[in-house]
Formats: structure tokens, C-alpha cells, sequence
């Protein structure tokens, strides 16, 4: 019997997949327990609908991570901080204060946990890269001054 899965079950698949399994198995532990249903033109459809509405929504984040890879792409963002007399920083400059510079700035909000920038302890220009979506990156510029 074909069923559609409205949860997880081991041995057999995951949740919103087609599967095939045994008529006494769907009808005594499958169905009973509401983890799965038959797979009439209704349950299919909806499946359909919703595997179309996923991809709908993952085209328009990859969309959206592409046009906001252009809006950083080459943009550079100055940070001042204080420094010792021997031009090193108090402390360092983090990935967050480079993310609230950009939203200051730019207007564009960034997770800090998506940028990689290498340690920043001293005046100059730096490069941080931000991955914005799988295989979608932008690379921006950090001017750290007095």
C-alpha cells in the first residue's frame, strides 16, 4: 500500500515522503497512530503543493541572498576604535561590531556567526567574507581607524 508520511518513521522514510509498505502495517501501526496516510489524489496533490511551494521558497532565498551579495559586494565600512600608544587596539575588533556597522551604514542586517574576518588587533584594512547562502559569498572591506 502506498502511504504519505506525516512524520518520520525509521526503517522507512521522512516526513512528506512516498512510500510503500505492507496493508497490515499501515492499517494497524501507521494510521492508528496518525503517522502516515493513504495515498489517494487528495494526500498526492498536497504532497505535490507542498515539495512546489519549498522549492518556491528556496528559489526566492537564493534570490534574495544574490541581491544582497551585490549590495556588499566591494562596499567598505570604517571602524573606529582606540589604540595605545604603540598603535595596537585595546582588545580587538569582532565580528559583531563589524555587523552593527554594516546595519548602521549599509541598512543591511548580518548574523555576525556568518562572517569570517581574521583577528583584527591593530589599525588598517581588512577583508571579511560573508556567506550568505550556500555558494553565495560577499566580500567586503573593514577600515579600522583612530
Amino acid at each position: 500500500m502506498k502511504v504519505v508520511l506525516l512524520a518520520d518513521v525509521k526503517g522507512h522514510g521522512k516526513k512528506g515522503e512516498l512510500c510503500n509498505v505492507s496493508d497490515g502495517y499501515a492499517r494497524n501501526f501507521l494510521f492508528p497512530k496518525k503517522l502516515a496516510v493513504e495515498a489517494d489524489n487528495a494526500a498526492l496533490n498536497e504532497l505535490k503543493n507542498r515539495e512546489e511551494a519549498a522549492a518556491h521558497h528556496k528559489k526566492e532565498e537564493i534570490n534574495a541572498a544574490k541581491a544582497t551579495a551585490e549590495k556588499l559586494e566591494g562596499k567598505s565600512v570604517k571602524i573606529i576604535a582606540k589604540a595605545g600608544s604603540n598603535g595596537r587596539l585595546f582588545g580587538s575588533v569582532t565580528s559583531k561590531e563589524i555587523a552593527a556597522e554594516i546595519k548602521k551604514s549599509l541598512g543591511i542586517e548580518i548574523d555576525r556567526k556568518k562572517m569570517t574576518v581574521a583577528d583584527i588587533k591593530n589599525f588598517g584594512e581588512y577583508t571579511a567574507e560573508i556567506k550568505l547562502y550556500q555558494g553565495i559569498t560577499a566580500k567586503i572591506t573593514v577600515v579600522v581607524t583612530e
